[in-house]
């Protein structure tokens, strides 16, 4: 069974393209134009093992939402397309990723209802180009468009580089688990509903 999907999303605003493999080696091709966002999106494909080649194109020189944003979205579409009806998967993850002196926890449920809980201050209001508060934004769009309940946690830390990385490294760790194949699964899609999705 193939697992991978490719997306374009072209607005006023970003041009961005999107190929992701979910059964991949995590190997990432990125280029946002956002070093940091680059460098948070290589982590998330080395350590949920799935391969993403993103390219982007937006509006920086407005400022740096439209193109944090959308590539949540994107990289979300891309997935959401990827499983497909979700048969056989896991559903549910839960991983816990220290940096240093930071603990950082993400909770997922694969359930096509999206939503996200986001308990995480960033003591500092950049991170080289980039302003922290886009982080939340990144994690809300990726949520509603990859059809996630998504809880994001940092338990405790100082630096905000590390509080951050550790955040994407948990939720690529979540999400390597959440969408691997049960194998007691049967290939049956994990709800007694039949189906996932709230709409459905």
């Amino acid at each position: 069974m193939s697992r991978n999907a490719q997306i374009e999303r072209k607005t006023k605003e970003t041009q961005i393209s999107v190929t992701l493999n979910i059964d991949g080696t995590g190997q990432a091709d990125i280029n946002t134009g956002i070093g940091f966002l680059d460098h948070m999106l290589e982590q998330l494909a080395r350590h949920s093992f799935m391969d993403i080649t993103l390219k982007a194109k937006g509006d920086l020189h407005i400022d740096d939402h439209h193109t944090t944003e959308d590539t949540g979205w994107a990289i979300g579409a891309a997935l959401d397309k990827a499983l497909d009806e979700r048969a056989g998967i896991n559903r549910y993850a839960n991983s816990y990723v220290p940096m240093d002196e930071c603990l950082s926890r993400v909770v997922l449920d694969v359930s096509g209802r999206p939503f996200l809980i986001w308990q995480v201050d960033l003591p500092a209001e950049k991170l080289g180009t980039m302003e922290t508060e886009l982080f939340r934004e990144w994690f809300q769009a990726f949520a509603m468009s990859a059809g996630l309940t998504l809880h994001v946690k940092n338990e405790y830390g100082e630096n905000t580089h590390h509080i951050v990385e550790s955040c994407f490294k948990a939720l690529a760790r979540a999400l390597r688990q959440a969408t691997e194949m049960d194998p007691r699964g049967d290939g049956r899609i994990p709800s007694t509903k039949g189906v996932l999705g709230g709409s459905l």
